[in-house]
């Protein structure tokens, strides 16, 4: 428990940082047997949503609004994915996408955590919509940053042009860090995996903990550095793949 009256939690008019200590939990719309715990929301100027779920044995999800995408996560425990082609096991480190408008459910085999980022897809004229993806993000080859081979990227989701949307895991060495300091159009929500970092975020330091979970606005100034003895790692989420004048 930290000590009465403090937490790591803080709000900016570019990012946030939400640290477990801080997490709230309530009730969401057609959901049984789960709690959510809203992170990032338009309330922030976000324009996407990212909530964690704990589910209870036997808890469902409800659908999405229409037009709306979602990207699912299992941080512990097992949630079958149902939808029109058939079903799936997702266990911890397991991941889906789901299209807009695409009927699924998602059932707790036992307590569960699911991360879950949901946005208004945005379509690109000339090119179908995009298709279900499920995998394991274990499986999902890496890819040096800029060659350096102590930060690895590896994308989750196809480059197609279809998908208006990235997600993908970051992996540092201890150590390692990003190679300069990004300012971009892209906006981010970021999920600490494993291990820990030293993020900048604007003009402020922040320590950056397993399952803390980030905000950065567009345009944010945006650095990190793994410290300690182990990898750090990260999911990321970023907007891209549209012209800025089609974007919200």
């Amino acid at each position: 428990m930290p000590p009465i009256g403090l937490t790591r939690s803080v709000t900016a008019l570019d990012h946030a940082l939400l640290a477990p200590e801080s997490h709230v939990r309530s009730p969401l719309p057609g959901w049984s047997g789960a709690k959510a715990i809203v992170l990032i929301s338009p309330r922030m100027g976000a324009q996407f949503i990212q909530y964690l779920i704990e589910f209870d044995a036997h808890g469902r999800s409800a659908a999405p609004p229409p037009g709306v995408e979602r990207f699912v996560c299992v941080q512990e425990g097992v949630v079958r994915l149902t939808e029109a082609g058939g079903s799936a096991e997702l266990g911890p480190g397991s991941y889906a996408y789901l299209p807009a408008d695409q009927p699924h459910e998602l059932v707790a085999r036992r307590r569960s955590r699911v991360m879950v980022l949901e946005k208004d897809y945005v379509e690109l004229d000339g090119h179908p919509g995009p298709h279900l993806v499920v995998g394991d993000a274990a499986e999902v080859p890496g890819t040096p940053l800029f060659g350096d081979p102590d930060v690895v990227v590896r994308m989750l989701l196809p480059e197609h042009p279809s998908f208006d949307m990235a997600m993908n895991t970051m992996t540092f060495a201890p150590g390692a860090c990003l190679p300069f300091v990004e300012v971009h159009s892209m906006e981010h929500g970021l999920l600490m995996l494993d291990g820990a970092m030293i993020y900048r975020l604007g003009d402020a330091w922040h320590q950056i903990q397993t399952d803390d979970v980030v905000f950065m606005a567009p345009y944010c100034p945006q650095w990190g550095a793994a410290y300690g003895k182990t990898p750090a790692r990260y999911l990321l989420y970023k907007d891209w793949n549209r012209h800025p004048l089609e974007q919200p």
